[in-house]
């Protein structure tokens, strides 16, 4: 059998980032303008070939249009000098029934590092348009710092104001193409 291709469905995907803000709450962010293209050995999404994963910097959204400006400047993600995120797998594991570790090499404002996040494979259906789609849940962490995204700012009693952990988590349905 010829290898299978998938892309991402943007309308049943969302790609977020959560990090601490004061230490004390959580902040979620989205990228709004992402894509996903795998290729696997067959349609059961048992093993891939490869995924790549790629985030347009300028369509970052924390539901405040001045954070978002600050994460867009050189300060964060340099979107003028760096407008892509970019993850390209390198194996992709089964460590047990649905749930899977996705390696692969995460490239953030010029930085590449190695990377490893957790997948539940959620199952593939057919929908009502007669579309092969299968699902995955995605979860990491990342250092921030790792990637440059070094800027911080103490408050008056002393507490962080941005945490270097950043969680991510995606929701993920993608399309089989004939």
């Amino acid at each position: 059998m010829a290898n299978v291709k998938w892309v991402s469905d943007p309308t049943h995907s969302e790609v977020q980032f959560k990090v601490k803000h004061l230490m004390i709450t959580t902040v979620t962010g989205y990228f709004q303008k992402f894509n996903i293209e795998a290729e696997t050995e067959d349609d059961q999404f048992k093993s891939a070939k490869s995924v790549v994963f790629t985030a347009d910097v300028d369509s970052i959204s924390t539901n405040n249009e001045q954070r978002d400006t600050h994460l867009k400047s050189g300060d964060f993600f340099d979107a003028e000098k760096h407008g892509e995120v970019r993850f390209v797998s390198s194996n992709y594991e089964n460590v047990g029934g649905s749930n899977y570790k996705l390696h692969g090499d995460l490239t953030i404002k010029g930085v590449t590092k190695p990377v490893t996040v957790d997948v539940e494979f959620g199952g593939i259906v057919v929908d009502p348009y007669g579309q092969t789609k299968a699902g995955f849940t995605v979860t990491g962490k990342i250092s921030r710092k790792e990637f440059g995204l070094t800027w911080n700012a103490v408050t008056e009693a002393g507490s962080v104001v941005v945490s270097d952990e950043i969680k991510l988590q995606a929701e993920v349905q993608l399309v089989k193409q004939a």
